[in-house]
């Protein structure tokens, strides 16, 4: 089991360090779409170093579990800010990885997300 966790520790690191990255590159327009995603404006500016951070640790197995755990909980709170935009009829875009995600939020974005989820959990193990 140890390997799947290493595995799943390393692409859920990837994840996050290429969410970060490209969130980063997208320069203004990523900003402006968290917002409309639901984001409070006074966490913005930290999620892509975070985000990083979090990958890189995910990556080196530095810092388990807690590494993987801060993980899980920014992917929660992505999740929620995805379902309660579409439950109230809202899809602006996804702005989960920057310019790459520009298309408008759906229910790829949380079966995405949960398996990303998934990642998280076995990456505790």
């Amino acid at each position: 089991m140890d390997m799947v966790a290493v595995v799943a520790s390393v692409v859920l690191g990837a994840a996050f360090v290429v969410a970060g990255g490209s969130k980063i590159a997208a320069g203004d327009s990523w900003p402006s779409q968290a917002r409309g995603l639901g984001a409070p404006a006074w966490v913005i500016p930290f999620v892509p170093w975070v985000e990083i951070v979090v990958g890189a640790a995910l990556i080196a197995q530095f810092a388990e579990p807690w590494a993987a755990l801060l993980a899980l909980l920014m992917l929660a709170v992505f999740t929620v800010l995805i379902g309660v935009a579409l439950s109230q009829g809202r899809h602006p875009p996804c702005a989960c990885f920057g310019a790459w995600s520009a298309k408008p939020i759906g229910a790829g974005h949380l079966a995405r997300n949960a398996g990303l989820l998934v990642l998280g959990v076995l990456s505790l193990f």
